[in-house]
């Protein structure tokens, strides 16, 4: 059967409104609608599937059938509170209409209010992922080049909760799987240490923490590089922004219920220990992307070309000891450790006053689009990394190299550059 990715905007109407609002058993009356969710092979979850299929089979009024589904559910996962709480309301549905999910646990007082409305949120987010448009055959409109050493990539849609895990595949991206996440109580854009809210920009994951970690962590953690070289050039602070799992008794939380971390499941953190296992994975974490057909790259890739000429023009450049080209690829914003570009344009122009003899080869380089809030956007941001080897009369030196490349006025400037 051939089956429409895209459900009307009526059907998800319905059934989110059913998920938010009174439980209404004629909200959805197309007999197939349980059978197009779980057929949708993109959805990898058997716990997620779980999920939406017993929420379709009330919406439809077959609450016999989601009781025997939310029990399979629960078998699967019995840590999974959302479950219960459906559960509970398919009990009271015995006795008693249900007003709304989780309606029958707040009229017994078992659960909190705020609590019953973080997992509305959850289930919401959740089943608004199945009704929407996959992203399987499409990828972020993002530059993203990966070296050979960086085998994965991930990608964190912070508006619709979800982590993307990509497989470089000779330097082309593969999809490979996605995940609900959790992010910042207070979303996105952290800032200062405590304000609860999740970076948004590229960082790469280091290896597993072998410390012992309190059980709110779970199945463990994998720290980000957060404050990278941009955030604390724009004076943002904080520390411990980690990818992490769930405490023993819960098997997800609510969309926005970090303290800014990026949390899974400890099932889903499981699967992406390979990924993550060589300490130098890149996370991009946005709440802005746009997706593209993988088969239209054309864009990205001159995009990539460009950046590539230009980096090497930088190289000849240095190469050549020619201070006012080479300083030209700076821009006026340019910052390092050692301080501005005044400092460093006198610096290198002290140096290359004398035209010393140098050779500098660059290899394994690797291109990440950084990107920006969606309320404050800003020019296009490039980090590079890179493998450089220096050699001249009196130094010998091999260093991985970061840059970031802005894109001012459609030219390319660096503005920053350090040791990765």
């Amino acid at each position: 059967m051939q089956i429409n990715l895209k459900l009307t905007v009526v059907k998800s109407v319905a059934i989110l409104s059913c998920v938010l609002m009174p439980w209404n058993a004629t909200a959805v009356n197309h007999d197939s609608m349980t059978d197009l969710l779980m057929a949708q092979k993109f959805g990898r979850s058997i716990v997620e599937s779980l999920l939406v299929k017993s929420l379709v089979e009330i919406t439809k009024g077959n609450t016999k059938q989601a009781f025997t589904t939310v029990n399979e559910l629960i078998r699967t996962a019995p840590n999974f509170k959302l479950a219960y709480l459906i559960r509970g309301d398919l009990l009271s549905a015995q006795s008693r209409q249900i007003e709304a999910i989780g309606n029958a646990n707040i009229n017994f007082s078992k659960v909190s209010n705020e609590t019953i409305e973080g997992l509305r949120d959850e289930a919401r987010t959740r089943i608004n992922y199945y009704l929407s448009d996959k992203k399987i055959n499409q990828l972020p409109n993002l530059l993203i080049k990966p070296t050979p050493e960086q085998t994965h990539v991930i990608v964190v849609d912070t508006v619709k909760s979800r982590l993307y895990l990509y497989k470089n595949v000779d330097g082309n991206l593969q999809y490979m799987t996605d995940y609900y996440v959790t992010i910042g109580k207070n979303g996105v854009g952290k800032q200062v240490q405590g304000d609860k809210r999740t970076p948004v920009g590229v960082y790469f994951a280091g290896k597993k923490l072998t410390q012992p970690l309190a059980d709110m962590y779970g199945e463990g953690a994998y720290p980000l590089n957060y404050p990278n070289e941009l955030d604390s050039h724009q004076q943002k602070n904080g520390y411990g922004i980690w990818l992490h799992g769930t405490p023993t008794n819960t098997y997800s939380r609510p969309p926005r219920d970090s303290d800014g971390c990026v949390v899974l499941s400890n099932p889903d953190l499981k699967s992406l220990a390979t990924a993550l296992q060589s300490g130098k994975t890149p996370v991009i974490i946005s709440d802005n992307i746009e997706w593209f057909d993988k088969n239209k790259s054309d864009f990205q890739s001159e995009e990539q070309k460009t950046l590539t000429e230009t980096i090497d023009d930088w190289r000849k450049d240095w190469v050549a000891q020619d201070a006012d080209k080479y300083l030209s690829h700076y821009s006026q914003q340019f910052f390092y450790n050692g301080g501005s570009f005044q400092k460093w344009a006198n610096y290198k122009r002290a140096i290359q006053a004398s035209k010393p003899k140098v050779a500098i080869n660059i290899n394994d380089i690797s291109m990440f689009s950084y990107p920006s809030l969606k309320q404050n956007a800003q020019e296009d941001i490039v980090v590079v990394d890179f493998e450089q080897d220096f050699r001249s009369q009196h130094l010998q030196n091999k260093m991985r190299k970061r840059q970031y490349w802005i894109n001012e006025n459609n030219q390319w400037k660096i503005i920053y550059e350090g040791a990765a």
